[in-house]
């Protein structure tokens, strides 16, 4: 899937992307993970180097791991934009959410990771 909310730096826009766009979308996935580790009462992983150093990870990469990488990206955004929406709703509704929020929190780090791990060579 690559569809991309525009909420989260696009739409959907035929890979290959320059680095510079991919690494804003990033960042703006990164904050929304923070969002939701805040929603979910987890801390937020800071100082990871992979995580501060995309876009030089990125620039480096070969096109195709790059590719990949705009993908994977895009396919992040495609979980957490509904994601949050339905979050931030049943919040304002009063519901607890934090269960639906550490679920979502954990499906987000584990595609980060993922996605960092890619970048690494790892």
């Amino acid at each position: 899937m690559n569809a991309v909310h525009s909420s989260f730096g696009g739409s959907a826009i035929p890979l290959l992307l320059d680095a510079d766009t991919t690494s804003m979308r990033w960042s703006t996935l990164t904050g929304a993970g923070n969002i939701v580790a805040a929603l979910a009462g987890e801390q937020r992983e800071e100082g990871v180097p992979q995580i501060r150093e995309f876009t030089v990870l990125l620039q480096d990469c070969p096109t195709w791991k790059r590719e990949l990488v705009e993908r994977s990206v895009n396919d992040l955004a495609a979980i957490m934009q509904p994601g949050m929406a339905t979050l931030l709703s049943l919040n304002q509704r009063g519901a607890d959410i934090q269960p639906a929020a550490r679920a979502l929190w954990q499906e987000f780090v584990a595609a980060r990771a993922a996605v960092v791990d890619l970048l690494a060579g790892v």
